[in-house]
């Protein structure tokens, strides 16, 4: 028998976990919930109506939300020397090009996101056994395989997230912190909903949306009511 704590108890205890409820309510309820001491996270997960292992129903994209998800998001631009001081302007944390493919082939990915230009991908192209399962592998679809270094930087510290659905049909990513307003997070999570609905699949039959919880990163899952998000 599953044993909560106490912190876990009194945060189900403060909503009807059987309910589904506005998305502002929802978010406001989990700011309420979480019991940490630390800024949480708050997680979105939205189970779609796919068959990810469909080619035609997999649901890959990306979305500039509104307000950020309040972390510092480490970028590293891999190019040849005439892209570095685009990328300095723009914030790039780190940019270089073999150095840097020297030091991920020995194990370093202390980076959130990485950005390169085409003409450099054969050489990046090595480093997929490393970067693939950690999700850092740049792509054309997410932008960051790009000519516009400058642009491609800039909108990942503005708050631009990849999301991909998992093997069971799920979009799981992050839309903001603990700390942000009730109104910032339902912004979020409605910008990323709506850019998921531009993108079902026409393959895909039946509901597209079948559920959308939120929570925290500590926190019990809240049900979202699919009515109270524009566009459907």
């Amino acid at each position: 028998m599953t044993k909560f704590s106490k912190k876990h108890k009194l945060a189900m205890g403060a909503y009807d976990a059987t309910k589904s409820y506005p998305l502002k309510e929802a978010a406001d309820i989990v700011k309420k919930i979480t019991y940490t001491k630390f800024n949480a996270s708050v997680d979105i997960d939205v189970r779609l109506g796919v068959d990810p292992k469909q080619a035609n129903q997999m649901v890959r994209g990306v979305a500039s939300l509104p307000h950020g998800i309040g972390k510092e998001v480490r970028v590293l631009v891999l190019a040849n020397a005439d892209k570095e001081a685009d990328a300095k302007a723009a914030g790039a944390d780190y940019f270089g090009l073999d150095d840097y493919i020297s030091k991920i082939e020995k194990g370093w990915t202390d980076i959130d996101v990485i950005i390169c230009t085409p003409d450099v991908m054969a050489k990046v192209g090595r480093l997929g056994r490393v970067l693939g399962p950690r999700g850092l592998m740049p792509n054309p679809k997410s932008g960051t395989v790009t000519t516009d270094i400058a642009k491609a930087v800039t909108e990942v510290k503005a708050g631009k997230i990849d999301f991909k659905v998992d093997k069971t049909g799920i979009i799981h990513t992050t839309i903001g912190k603990v700390g942000f307003t009730s109104e910032q997070l339902a912004e979020n999570a409605a910008e990323l909903i709506q850019v998921l609905s531009k993108l079902k699949p026409s393959s895909a039959k039946g509901t597209y949306f079948r559920s959308i919880n939120l929570s925290s990163t500590m926190s019990p899952g809240v049900k979202i009511d699919k009515s109270s998000v524009a566009g459907i």
